[in-house]
């Protein structure tokens, strides 16, 4: 075993003591595929009014314009799958990632964590950690990494596990041994195109994140465009439809990170609780949560439009 080899085991052996789900390394190159299908993505305006996808784009497509000196990329996969739901069916629905505690804070912590057990057990090693939060393209390296394929939801799917995990990576400087990527395994189904309810997918792989309900419900800041009244499926924050019908999430098993459980009364929130719902109630059930993201009035936009 030569010391990329064993510098890269050491990294996953971190991953795994430090509870993600999976790891995998890429060599921090160029993403020469990934070049044109951004372009054309951006170009045709796919992001809506997502400004921050445009910007950057180089760095989006080599981490070596993020990490000056950076030699690889460690993908790693953590689970939010929760093993509770909402007893109102008729309630307005949150999509499952935000049960809990911002995913951007209780995986940061873990990643700065990261770097210094990497640093204690192997040196002296320079990088940037990121969680969904910076120019890099997550997916696209997951599945480099060999974590498992970007589906036709444009979800990376993970054949152990489904599509219910954050994506997160360190980009350093330190040589590893990279992983090798994996075969696509949605085969002929279209359960996910088939179920969106505002035709978000133009193609299979491709998603006009324009008009998806998670972009509606969170990105937009205008008022939600009428033509789709009616198609949200009570989906109030985010939307949870495209992992749902995917077969592979029979595989999704609960979490066990404690910061990700949601609170007993966010989830026994009636439909009328949540139509009358005070910025008082909504500041106190969403502190440190990623719904904090689209703000009372935004929350109280959405749940308007769902009436």
């Amino acid at each position: 075993m030569n010391l990329a080899e064993r510098h890269a085991a050491v990294v996953k052996q971190i991953a795994e003591r430090l509870g993600f789900m999976a790891c995998g390394v890429s060599k921090a190159t160029f993403l020469e595929e990934e070049a044109p299908r951004l372009e054309t993505w951006l170009s045709q305006n796919h992001h809506g009014e997502m400004g921050y996808m445009a910007r950057n784009f180089d760095k989006r497509l080599d981490p070596r314009k993020l990490v000056p000196g950076a030699k690889s990329v460690v993908s790693l996969l953590y689970n939010y799958f929760p093993n509770t739901s909402q007893t109102d069916k008729d309630a307005p629905k949150l999509a499952r990632y935000a049960y809990g505690k911002d995913y951007h804070r209780v995986i940061k912590d873990k990643l700065f964590e990261f770097m210094h057990e990497i640093q204690t057990e192997i040196g002296a090693v320079e990088g940037r950690v990121f969680v969904d939060s910076a120019p890099v393209l997550e997916k696209a390296w997951a599945a480099k990494s060999g974590l498992g394929w970007v589906g036709k939801n444009t979800n990376l799917i993970r054949k152990q596990n489904g599509s219910y995990f954050f994506i997160a990576e360190l980009i350093i400087d330190l040589e590893l041994t990279p992983d090798g990527a994996v075969t696509d395994h949605c085969g002929s189904c279209t359960a996910c195109l088939d179920a969106c309810p505002t035709d978000a997918f133009v193609a299979p792989y491709k998603l006009d994140a324009s008009k998806c309900i998670s972009y509606f419900t969170i990105e937009l800041k205008d008022a939600i465009p009428t033509e789709v009244k009616g198609q949200f499926d009570n989906w109030a924050f985010g939307c949870d439809i495209c992992q749902e019908v995917c077969p592979w999430n029979r595989f999704a098993t609960p979490h066990n990170e404690p910061q990700f459980e949601p609170s007993s009364e966010l989830m026994q929130l009636s439909k009328n609780d949540w139509n009358e719902i005070t910025e008082e109630l909504y500041n106190r059930l969403f502190e440190a949560s990623a719904v904090e993201r689209t703000s009372f009035a935004g929350i109280k936009r959405n749940l308007e439009f769902l009436k």
